[in-house]
């Protein structure tokens, strides 16, 4: 079976042309509305979006800041207590080692041994004994 296919002429008098030649140019017309809004609203936005990103880098900012001002400060603490820290191992070191060498010179002493003090002192009475000598020579 054959399809028939009617074709109707839509006269351009008719109400509903009309009404869709109507309905069509508001379609046009809105989207032209919005896009002039949009384009007018758009600038405003981004350049409050603008104000709201030099705001938000003005704050952060002022944190870094904040906190390295905080750790350097914790730097400077930490290095004057490693500094007294140090004064006072070196306080102990050098006690300790004092005690290190009282024992020691004492221990040489009790098996005989002379401390440097001991062989300086008869260094110098060495020299002086020579040199008295050398003098008794001298007039002889």
């Amino acid at each position: 079976m054959a399809k028939v296919i009617l074709k109707k002429k839509i006269d351009a008098s008719t109400p509903a042309l009309g009404d869709v030649k109507s309905y069509a140019r508001k379609i046009w017309l809105a989207g032209l509305g919005a896009y002039a809004k949009v384009g007018q609203e758009g600038s405003e936005y981004f350049q409050e979006l603008i104000q709201a990103g030099q705001t938000v880098e003005k704050k952060g900012k002022k944190v870094v800041a904040e906190k390295l001002e905080a750790a350097n400060a914790e730097i400077v603490e930490a290095k004057s207590e490693v500094s007294t820290f140090k004064g006072k191992v070196e306080v102990q070191l050098d006690k300790v080692e004092k005690a290190f060498d009282s024992r020691i010179a004492s221990a040489l002493n009790r098996i005989g041994i002379p401390s440097k003090h001991d062989v300086e002192t008869l260094s110098a009475k060495l020299d002086e004994l020579t040199a008295l000598l050398e003098r008794v020579a001298r007039k002889s």
